[in-house]
């Protein structure tokens, strides 16, 4: 992601607020974060029209088009692409600038903290489970830190980078050291949506190979993007006893507990707010909450209404928008105003 105020080539122009996206041979519409993706119907085009759309200053837009079968793909013409690790069709715009934290800007740290890599048989759902765990620069088993379980672990530790992030933090002064475990899902749908199974999953399998062996918690934290949001949200907001921190970033709470589409599929656009709803009545004022979100996606509303309850109640938080969608240019950007807000050296 750089700085660069033209694209790459013919296929989007910019001109102030004005992206102009001129479609390729056999287009017939287009979608992306402008749409969410596949959540709408996508936006009609003609053949060898250009289409223009007004979208913020700053903002980093991903697209893609899609064929009169409609199948997305990747245009042709613009060699930009995202960090998306699901779909590999999604190519970017950039309306001006869009803007690095300065975290980023600094040099990687000298002293940088060890990796241990865990495997095991799962018991609460099956199949091969995985964490990577970042121990901070000369730690030892029994320093008590924060210790934070990141969820769709792999992605935050390579696209995310956030145990990298905290290096450069902690060595600037601006962090205190923490455990960054990072714990990746099987079937990140059934796990992260709403149940309480994950926190079985957790206390079973995942605590007792961090908490002793490598580490000891002087405070629990939860972070994750999307349905990774929720289940920390949810989570973190039931079990005082627990948890004493969360980061959500774009979090997926349109959502009920056994909702789904008539398919099967988990509910994501119509099943309503019953977290925010579930939290209004019990306000989780144990926790220290770190928010954020695009505003360019489906889920803008349902994290500002989030945060406005929180506001209203002075629970500590900070909420925090990007001019992005729900990708991980978005959530790399917030991860270090989210660190320093629940890590940061003087808060």
């Amino acid at each position: 992601m750089g700085r660069r105020r033209t694209m790459p080539c013919m296929a989007v122009s910019v001109r102030g607020q004005q992206v102009t996206f001129t479609p390729p041979a056999g287009a017939t519409g287009l979608i992306g974060d402008m749409t969410d993706w596949r959540k709408r119907d996508p936006l009609p085009v003609r053949a060898g029209e250009p289409l223009t759309l007004t979208l913020p200053r700053g903002a980093w837009v991903e697209y893609a088009w899609v064929d009169a079968a409609g199948e997305p793909f990747a245009d042709p013409d613009n060699d930009r692409k995202s960090l998306n690790p699901w779909w590999t069709y999604p190519r970017a715009a950039v309306v001006g600038e869009y803007a690095r934290h300065p975290l980023w800007q600094r040099p990687e740290a000298t002293r940088r903290g060890t990796v241990e890599r865990l495997s095991w048989d799962g018991t609460v759902f099956p199949g091969k489970r995985r964490a990577i765990v970042h121990l901070p620069y000369g730690h030892t088993p029994g320093q008590a830190l924060p210790v934070y379980y990141v969820q769709d672990g792999v992605a935050f530790y390579r696209i995310g980078q956030l145990g990298e992030l905290l290096d450069r933090a902690v060595e600037a002064g601006e962090a205190e050291p923490a455990v960054l475990v990072f714990v990746e899902p099987g079937d990140r749908n059934e796990e992260y949506y709403l149940n309480d199974r994950y926190l079985e999953f957790l206390q079973q399998e995942v605590f007792p190979r961090i908490e002793g062996p490598l580490a000891t918690a002087s405070v629990r934290g939860l972070w994750g993007a999307s349905l990774g949001g929720l289940i920390s949200l949810y989570l973190g907001s039931r079990h005082p006893e627990l948890f004493g921190r969360v980061a959500s970033h774009s979090g997926a709470f349109i959502a009920r507990p056994g909702a789904t589409y008539a398919n099967g599929v988990i509910d994501t656009t119509t099943a309503g707010e019953w977290l925010r709803e579930q939290l209004a009545g019990d306000l989780p004022r144990h926790l220290r909450i770190s928010l954020d979100v695009g505003t360019l996606e489906w889920l803008t509303g349902p994290n500002r209404r989030l945060a406005a309850l929180f506001a209203d109640e002075g629970l500590p938080h900070q909420y925090r928008e990007y001019p992005s969608g729900h990708n991980w240019v978005t959530w790399r950007e917030a991860l270090p105003e989210a660190l320093l807000f629940l890590q940061g050296a003087a808060y």
